[in-house]
């Protein structure tokens, strides 16, 4: 398991690509609404300080547990915001 500051600089640069790849979809690809495109990143925006406060405050007993939780909640959370990326373009 890697340490927690290894572990922020993941999920931090994870959801800087995906929110890099909504700011490309968004100028490249015209016939989307910024709307969607806004929603969509103001959601991996809110998942990037959900899971990096979750890190800070790892909660006392089963460790092992709880990081794996976090791991199964970050991977379904990104993979449902890679979906709504690939359903608008």
């Amino acid at each position: 398991m890697a340490n927690r500051k290894e572990l922020k600089k993941t999920i931090n640069y994870i959801c800087s690509e995906l929110f890099a790849e909504c700011v490309a979809l968004g100028h490249y690809n015209l016939g989307i609404k910024q709307e969607d495109i806004d929603n969509i990143m103001s959601r991996i925006l809110y998942m990037n300080d959900e899971f990096i406060s979750r890190i800070s405050h790892t909660e006392p007993g089963n460790v092992k547990k709880f990081y794996k939780k976090l791991k199964e909640d970050f991977n379904a959370q990104t993979d449902d915001i890679i979906n709504s990326i690939s359903q608008l373009s």
